[in-house]
């Protein structure tokens, strides 16, 4: 058995979870609602505001691939109720000269020394804002309450300027270290 999926999650106060007959999960909360469909070799109960997964015996799959959905299916389950009870929150730091992002809703523009600016149009389920501060980074904070989908788009948006080592330059989160290089090394014999 997984060590992660033998943990009963315990379901907060204000998060209803409902588990329909073709082993669908869904998570409602203040923050949103959220569904996943688990494996039938997966078995859902819910109790006394505690959910346990077991693995089904008599289910016809790879023992090994049981197991490691047996873990998958709690860790994603339980990331969803943690996202509709209390939020993802992901920031992010736009380091170079001449870096800039804004926002107009959902619309984010990022200003990365291209010959263009790059445009991204963001799910409604994410939330985004913009700080542009005197003598600072300037500094994008998204957040949602599916962590998979804010994953997601933050590797999408670090994708455009990746951190490189020798300058430091590029996309961020807000407190990575940037493992430095030094750039040619001076009297090499």
């Amino acid at each position: 058995m997984s060590r992660i999926g033998k943990l009963p999650i315990s379901i907060p106060a204000g998060v209803t979870v409902a588990v329909s007959d073709d082993n669908v999960v869904t998570v409602k909360g203040k923050k949103g609602e959220l569904t996943q469909a688990v494996d039938p070799s997966i078995k859902v109960n819910l109790s006394d505001g505690e959910l346990t997964f077991e693995m089904d015996e008599k289910a016809d799959i790879d023992p090994k691939q049981q197991h490691a959905f047996h873990g998958l299916y709690r860790a994603l389950v339980n990331n969803m109720v943690v996202g509709v009870s209390e939020g993802y929150k992901k920031e992010m730091e736009l380091v170079g000269v001449g870096y800039r992002v804004s926002n107009q809703g959902n619309l984010l523009e990022f200003a990365l020394g291209y010959t263009h600016p790059i445009l991204i149009q963001l799910p409604a389920e994410v939330k985004v804002e913009t700080k542009s501060e005197r003598n600072q980074n300037p500094q994008i904070i998204l957040e949602s309450c599916d962590k998979q989908l804010l994953g997601q788009i933050c590797a999408k948006i670090r994708s455009f300027r990746k951190p490189e080592p020798y300058k430091g330059k590029g996309i961020l989160f807000v407190g990575e270290q940037i493992r430095r290089k030094s750039g040619k090394s001076a009297g090499a014999k």
